[in-house]
């Protein structure tokens, strides 16, 4: 069983932004198997890297969503976005430094800052655009 699965309550456009937080995801799962695997320290480097970067390619896509949507608490999901991505580059420089703790903590992070984001507040979206005139009723997919 993996340590963070997909679940039908996080699809919201059954598209793009559900395969960015598909490819979050399976990130998370592969940093917690190596660290399981006690092999944390040689992935983390590289996942970090990786995840510093799609994360930020992803949250600037889905502000353009939100932006052309016309959402209302856009400024509000900024602010959280960049409060995540701050909190990683924490943990980037903790690894860079050494810490040995970085691979076990940030699976975590991950997997909570994920779960919230996308049941929580990128569900927001999702009703926001459900209210929209002309509106599907459910996402694609």
């Amino acid at each position: 069983m993996a340590y963070f699965e997909w679940a039908q309550d996080m699809v919201i456009d059954g598209g793009p932004i559900d395969e960015d937080h598909k490819h979050l995801v399976q990130l998370v799962n592969t940093l917690h198997d190596a660290t399981t695997e006690g092999r944390g320290r040689e992935v983390v480097g590289n996942i970090l890297q990786e995840l510093t970067r799609y994360t930020a390619d992803h949250l600037r896509k889905e502000e353009h969503t939100m932006e052309q949507a016309g959402f209302p608490n856009l400024e509000r999901h900024k602010i959280g976005h960049q409060a995540f991505v701050n909190q990683l580059e924490k943990l980037q420089r903790r690894y860079q430094e050494g810490s040995i703790a970085v691979a076990a903590q940030l699976s975590t992070v991950l997997r909570d800052w994920l779960s919230i984001h996308i049941r929580r507040n990128d569900r927001e979206l999702l009703e926001f655009m459900r209210r929209k005139p002309g509106a599907p009723t459910s996402p694609r997919g």
